[in-house]
């Protein structure tokens, strides 16, 4: 179940709308010694085929009387693929063991049922904290109706994001740069506000070579933009060839700012404002959800990061943080939060530190 959950991390930002599970069959060995590894498989890119579907195909007729390792419920339902219960059960798997029930209400506990009905043993619950946390994207999107949010932030080690006349390039260094794009690619969706997106002119994609073998998805690239400002000539707007870009406005945005970035390929969509006259945060992960994401990497700027704070949409932190100081008048990483005392802040929990190079990258979850 340990490789099945690593391979499935290997489909992480590139499966959506779908989960990237990982699934591995085992072959009873011969008067009780060790079983053979037959199959094995991961989401493959955008979502199909499903992972239980590439461990059979792999395995072959080798799979019939073996059991399979899968982190996420095999589904029972007809969508754009028949159901991996009904290819489990045609192979011949008399075993199945899984990490977690699938939250999905068209799964649900039938992907086990029929298999128990076919006459395969099924058993549940194998690391499923592990599962959890691997499949952490994907369950928020099923059990809160809204991506796993993780807040992005470079900062120097005083916590801003650039120097008080603006300039911000470069305060980590190119390993940390590199680190955040392998970040970036283990989300769905990457996400930014107009400020920045007029400031950097950014192009939000994943920029590493792809594993030998593999194809390179981009994720989901998001500009909140409530009076469609994003130039027609933008980097984001010019690069749609390489990856979707998706731009969230106001439905008072003028007509023919939407109908030209329209015409470019961005994809449009119009959410409601809050009582401050912002775009509502409820709002906009509902339409990411809508889109696919089930994780998304907020990426900018200072009062896009505070406004999903005060929300209190935000689960994880990734802070890189370079050996620098830049001083009382330097743009700090997020706006105001509008706390009256130190216990209204949020907790967090360390998940985890790295140095890169001179640099420091902490991990963080929000504490329950």
């Amino acid at each position: 179940m340990e490789t099945a959950l690593a391979l499935g991390r290997r489909a992480l930002g590139a499966a959506w709308p779908n989960p990237g599970v990982g699934a591995v069959i085992v072959r009873p060995g011969l008067n009780g010694g060790p079983g053979q590894v037959v199959g094995r498989g991961w989401t493959a890119v955008g979502g199909r085929p499903h992972a239980e579907t590439i461990a059979l195909a792999h395995a072959g007729h080798a799979a019939r009387g073996a059991t399979m390792y899968v982190t996420l419920e095999p589904c029972s339902h007809y969508g754009k693929t028949p159901p991996c219960a009904d290819a489990l059960i045609a192979a011949g798997i008399s075993r199945v063991v899984a990490c977690l029930t699938d939250p999905d209400p068209r799964v649900s506990g039938r992907g086990f049922e029929r298999m128990r009905a076919a006459g395969i043993q099924v058993e549940t619950g194998l690391l499923a904290a592990e599962a959890e946390q691997a499949l952490a994207g994907y369950l928020a999107k099923r059990r809160l109706g809204r991506p796993l949010v993780t807040l992005k932030l470079a900062t120097s080690l005083d916590g801003r994001i650039a120097a008080r006349t603006g300039d911000s390039k470069w305060i980590t260094g190119p390993a940390a740069r590199a680190r955040a794009h392998q970040l970036r690619s283990l989300h769905d969706a990457v996400l930014i506000g107009s400020g920045t997106a007029l400031a950097d002119d950014p192009l939000l994609t994943v920029r590493l070579p792809a594993m030998p073998g593999e194809a390179l998805r981009q994720p989901l690239r998001v500009v909140l933009d409530g009076s469609a400002r994003l130039p027609v000539d933008s980097a984001l707007a010019g690069s749609v060839a390489a990856g979707p870009v998706l731009l969230l406005h106001a439905p008072d945005a003028p007509s023919g700012r939407l109908a030209a970035l329209r015409q470019r390929g961005v994809t449009l969509e119009a959410v409601a404002r809050n009582a401050d006259g912002q775009l509502d945060m409820t709002a906009i992960l509902g339409a990411l959800v809508e889109h696919g994401a089930g994780s998304v990497l907020i990426e900018g700027g200072a009062r896009v990061a505070a406004g999903f704070m005060r929300a209190g949409f935000v689960d994880r932190l990734a802070w890189f943080r370079a050996p620098i100081l830049l001083g009382g008048d330097g743009v700090p990483a997020l706006a105001g939060l509008d706390l009256d005392s130190v216990g209204d802040a949020a907790r967090w929990r360390n998940e985890g530190n790295e140095a890169i190079g001179p640099d420091r990258l902490d991990l963080f979850a929000r504490k329950e």
